[in-house]
């Protein structure tokens, strides 16, 4: 890929996880240029890109926009999430060096540092959580897994779920963040395993009753 190319799929695919982008939102390539600052062409092969990523998806008449995902769809987003992420917390508990769990550790303070203000700070939560995750993922040494799970992570769901959680649904995940170091410290592979799916289940529903909220 082009080093245009490359600047236009960061940017759109900022907009899209980051931005004022919107679910089922239409989108041109003109407008993808306007967004990006470079040309059509770098712009056709960032959005292949992204349509590989399932964050753009073009309709029958060929139509650009935001996915906007099923309700089926999200459950068996969150469903693979849960599997590859719980499967990467059990390689990473029988991997993990001291070092590395301290680092866990160093991230879950700035996560709940981040949660703690008089008013969370949602884009350091969310950069505190993307941290521990990679981490976590480093940890389980899988190049398979390094290439399948961060398009079910990155997706904008997750952006959207910790828009919306309460500030004791924050402390829960900074909780279960806790309690991922504990199964870490202990090389605990089942522990860790078991913690790592229901804290993405947790996920998973408080998207489903955000969404049914919005819905009705």
């Amino acid at each position: 890929m082009s080093r245009a190319a490359e600047t236009a799929y960061e940017k759109i695919r900022s907009f899209v996880l980051y931005g004022e982008a919107r679910p089922g939102m239409q989108l041109t390539e003109e407008k993808l240029a306007e967004i990006s600052g470079v040309s059509r062409t770098p712009v056709r092969d960032a959005v292949r890109r992204l349509e590989n990523e399932m964050l753009l998806v073009r309709s029958a008449s060929k139509r650009l926009s935001i996915a906007d995902w099923s309700e089926d769809e999200i459950d068996e987003m969150f469903t693979l999430r849960a599997m590859l992420e719980a499967h990467a917390a059990e390689r990473a508990a029988r991997r993990i060096g001291t070092a590395d769990v301290e680092k866990l550790r160093d991230i879950n303070d700035r996560l709940k540092q981040a949660i703690r203000q008089s008013r969370p700070d949602i884009a350091a939560f969310l950069q505190a959580n993307r941290e521990f995750h990679d981490l976590i993922l480093a940890c389980a040494k899988s190049p398979r897994l390094s290439k399948l799970l961060p398009a079910l992570i990155e997706q904008p769901v997750v952006h959207r779920t910790a828009h919306q959680y309460s500030n004791a649904e924050l402390e829960q995940s900074a909780k279960d963040h806790d309690e991922l170091i504990a199964a870490f410290d202990a090389q605990d592979s089942h522990w860790a395993g078991a913690v790592m799916t229901s804290h993405i289940r947790r996920a998973f529903h408080k998207f489903s009753a955000t969404a049914r909220s919005a819905n009705d």
